[in-house]
């Protein structure tokens, strides 16, 4: 089990959860909560992610033995046979409890899975490019996600297909915040991703330059939700402006103070930039309570 949950990317699964639950929280606003919708709609997302993160791992065993040797696969705790018998069993439950809802969800989920796959396998490959590889995750983590499942959650529980202007907002930070999320990623990574010919923004322009490129990313993204809120698109207004602007003055000192050479203060910045992605989705499903208090 311990290899399981190191195999399944943890961050990307906690953060997967909370987008869901924040997600179906907005939708319903405070309504009776339909366990059943909840929870098979989150056994989907989440297998969809093992699916997506394990394909990955799959397809990169060589390239990891240089930049990530701890994981499963390159430590030797899973052989890729076993990891493709976990992908291809996650990928049947992310479908199989997405058919429990409309098609329009099993689509959903299989458009994610499609690209998922895309961006790890040839011909296309994605992550071979720096453009690519930020365009897919940011479609997948901002639009598909955040629209996708409010429409979803939206449908299941009145019958409508609608989406209400504020969650707009939460559209456009987590797309922008997930260029931050393919940028920072690969700073680490450069002495492997540069021996397997994989051209990523940092072994394109340097280190330096490709955080400073997700530094304005993340930035625009919570100042995106500042403007959203004085413009009245979100409820509480006060709340959502305060707490953003405190976010991003705790990134930027973040940024400021690391060493962007050194790859242990790269890693911990790029953990505490995870944790910035938890705790938006907590924050913005929050501030529909606030209003409503």
């Amino acid at each position: 089990m311990k290899t399981l949950w190191q195999f399944s990317r943890p961050h990307t699964i906690i953060g997967s959860l909370l987008s869901i639950l924040a997600l179906y929280a907005i939708a319903i606003h405070g309504d009776t909560v339909n366990w059943w919708l909840l929870t098979a709609s989150v056994l989907s997302a989440l297998s969809c992610n093992v699916y997506i993160t394990g394909l990955n791992q799959w397809a990169d065993v060589e390239v990891d033995r240089i930049n990530k040797p701890w994981l499963p696969i390159p430590a030797d705790l899973l052989t890729r046979q076993q990891a493709m018998i976990i992908v291809l069993v996650c990928g049947f439950l992310a479908l199989f409890f997405a058919a429990f809802f409309s098609w329009g969800f099993v689509g959903l989920i299989a458009l994610i899975m499609g690209i998922g796959t895309a961006y790890s396998l040839p011909p296309l490959k994605f992550k071979r490019h720096h453009l690519g590889a930020a365009a897919a995750i940011a479609v997948v983590r901002g639009l598909l996600v955040n629209v996708g499942f409010y429409l979803h959650f939206n449908y299941e529980h009145t019958g409508q297909v609608a989406i209400e202007p504020a969650v707009w907002p939460l559209v456009f930070f987590v797309a922008a915040f997930s260029l931050g999320i393919a940028w920072f990623k690969d700073i680490p990574d450069t002495l492997g991703d540069e021996a397997h010919r994989l051209g990523t923004l940092a072994v394109l322009t340097g280190r330096r330059t490709a955080f400073r490129a997700g530094v304005v990313a993340v930035s625009m993204a919570y100042l995106a939700v500042v403007v959203a809120a004085v413009w009245g698109i979100l409820p509480a207004p006060v709340f959502y402006t305060v707490s953003h602007l405190w976010f991003l003055m705790m990134f930027w000192w973040q940024a400021w103070r690391l060493q962007v050479e050194d790859n242990r203060q790269v890693k911990r910045f790029y953990y505490f930039f995870w944790g910035l992605f938890f705790v938006e989705y907590l924050v913005y499903s929050a501030g529909f309570y606030v209003q409503g208090a």
